[in-house]
């Protein structure tokens, strides 16, 4: 740590704007503020607390560990040769990383209209490592502050460029349910949440007795469900020794399993008006899936062994179809079927500020991606269906050039 210096480049250019972007997965790191000025009188003293540590680092604290992201979550900015997994500290990040005003000015050079931000990875992206506390008392302290930073000074502080997504209590569906409704009254649209809840020791989505109050919840305030690749803290990995490219590759792998098992777990059956949009999955394994499920439908789903495994009224491929959106990031040979997945169920993200990202270039891809593809359905892909989905209108005819004449550059480092 001593000594080092990490270099951040000029701002970019900003991009002509030929779409009306909604990223539906971007990330964010959190300032050093957001739980201690929140947490009860009684309880502050066990809030996460970003601390600096004797090798200069900074990391938080909370229930008497320490949490941290790595520099690969944070490369916006930053030369490709500097990419590191060592930890960052937030002034060695680019400033958007962790503020919300220098977010919008970033979103702007991107031409990006609006964004539903997932937390950073040293929670975990549904916050479980907040919620899975013992201490529930506190464990619940730490979801709802941060929920209320977000609500009130991220996505509150420029409400038409942000998604409000809140992080979900995980230790008790009726408790969970009930915070589901009173933010939905707070202006809170989404729900990040975990693709398999066994993973942590939680029983599986397949108890439906267990899960109704958190999933009737959601349909009855319209709440999206946003399922992020890995947000249970695991991945599919390959073998021993591969390491990140390997576990990267995999991420729509996880995706496909998350959709399969879901909808075999009958959620859609269940709540035919449930939403479910999944995150960093891809959308070119989509067309498999619906291939696959109609033809184990076709064959050992009506087995005598299988008998009474689905009774509801549409079938598993379009159940999968009907309740699940997909979020492309980069996946130009599928596009050609974009009707058989359903063009209304595709959307875009930027994964701002991942090693991933198309940041600062997110115009330009779509314009090179959707050459060939009709403008109406290139736009709904973009934003549109995000739009719809997420309740969140998109710019007017006098938004844009308003946004265009607030950019002012910053410096580089």
């Amino acid at each position: 740590m001593a000594g080092r210096r990490w270099e951040l480049l000029p701002d970019p250019e900003p991009q002509e704007r030929s779409f009306s972007i909604i990223s539906v997965d971007d990330h964010l790191t959190e300032p050093a503020d957001v739980f201690t000025s929140r947490f009860p009188e009684k309880l502050r003293d066990r809030a996460p607390k970003l601390v600096v540590q004797d090798d200069g680092t900074e990391a938080w604290i909370y229930k008497g560990r320490t949490y941290a992201d790595t520099g690969l979550s944070v490369v916006a900015g930053r030369p490709r040769a500097e990419w590191t997994d060592e930890v960052l500290n937030l002034d060695e990040m680019r400033r958007a990383c962790w503020d919300v005003d220098a977010r919008v000015r970033d979103m702007d050079l991107d031409g990006i209209w609006a964004s539903l931000c997932f937390p950073s990875g040293a929670w975990g992206f549904t916050g479980r490592v907040l919620s899975m506390n013992r201490e529930e008392e506190v464990g619940l302290a730490a979801i709802r502050a941060w929920n209320s930073w977000m609500i009130e000074e991220w996505a509150g502080a420029h409400p038409e460029r942000f998604i409000a997504m809140q992080l979900p209590w995980l230790k008790d569906p009726v408790l969970a349910g009930e915070e589901i409704r009173r933010n939905a009254e707070r202006g809170f649209v989404s729900v990040s949440f975990l693709e398999s809840p066994e993973k942590l020791g939680l029983p599986p989505i397949t108890d439906h007795a267990h899960w109704e109050p958190f999933f009737r919840a959601c349909v009855e305030t319209d709440t999206v469900i946003s399922l992020h690749c890995g947000a249970s803290g695991f991945v599919l990995q390959g073998s021993p020794g591969t390491g990140l490219n390997t576990q990267v590759s995999m991420f729509p792998g996880g995706a496909f399993c998350a959709a399969v098992d879901w909808v075999w777990a009958g959620i859609p059956g269940r709540y035919p008006d449930i939403k479910i949009a999944l995150s960093e999955g891809g959308i070119g394994w989509v067309p498999m899936a619906i291939d696959r499920l109609e033809y184990v439908t076709e064959h050992s789903a009506g087995s005598p062994a299988a008998a009474g495994d689905w009774t509801y009224d549409v079938t598993p491929a379009e159940a999968l179809k009907r309740n699940f959106w997909f979020c492309m990031l980069d996946d130009p040979s599928t596009l050609a079927l974009r009707h058989v997945i359903g063009v209304d169920h595709i959307m875009f993200e930027t994964d701002y500020p991942h090693a991933d990202s198309t940041w600062p270039h997110s115009q330009d891809l779509l314009r090179e991606r959707f050459a060939g593809v009709p403008f109406e359905e290139g736009s709904m892909i973009a934003g549109g269906n995000a739009a719809t989905l997420f309740r969140h209108p998109l710019p007017t005819t006098d938004d844009w050039p308003r946004i265009v004449t607030s950019l002012e550059p910053q410096p580089a480092t």
